[in-house]
């Protein structure tokens, strides 16, 4: 089907965009080294992979016939979505704070980058880190400070008893060791 007879919403454009959201009015809370991937992701794409795909979009495009030319609408698809990731990517780095939670360390109230260990009442304990909304991975065992058990979890102390609301109903839980990295020196 003729692309001109198509059309490309902009709203999936920014869809990406929406997810996933921060608190209106608020930071974009991260560590170092979460801000640092952002960045250097950013200097990626902008400055390697987007002017390869230009130039590849470039020299096929001088071949004639576009509608059926694989190089020039891959590159521009590509093209389309490193634009929408570069956007993405500033909007998240201009409200970055950085956060480093090595200034806790040593401490035992819970703060953006600690790595809390909790135990439920049945006495199966879980460790989870408090990070970033662009940073944390589940499957490492990191949250994001927005999730609901670091909202619970942020300002208590170890041996404090927390009532955190699942699903399941409310479950007591009891805050067993906090940590936070060592400063670098």
């Amino acid at each position: 089907m003729s692309k001109a007879f198509t059309k490309e919403s902009e709203q999936d454009d920014d869809e990406e965009l929406a997810l996933p959201s921060l608190p209106q009015g608020t930071r974009n809370y991260m560590t170092p080294e979460g801000y640092g991937r952002l960045r250097a992701e950013f200097i990626e794409l902008l400055d390697v992979e987007r002017p390869k795909i230009v130039e590849t979009v470039s020299w096929a495009a001088k071949n004639g016939d576009r509608s059926e030319n694989g190089d020039y609408l891959y590159g521009k698809k590509r093209l389309r979505e490193i634009d929408r990731r570069l956007r993405f990517l500033t909007k998240r780095l201009d409200i970055a704070e950085v956060a480093d939670p090595s200034v806790h360390h040593g401490k035992d109230q819970i703060f953006f980058g600690a790595t809390v260990t909790y135990a439920n009442a049945k006495g199966e304990e879980r460790t989870i880190t408090i990070k970033g909304i662009d940073e944390s991975d589940s499957l490492k065992g990191e949250v994001s400070w927005i999730s609901p058990i670091a909202r619970v979890l942020l300002k208590a102390r170890e041996g404090d008893e927390l009532q955190l609301l699942t699903p399941g109903g409310v479950e007591t839980i009891e805050v067993i060791e906090v940590s936070y990295p060592a400063p670098k020196t």
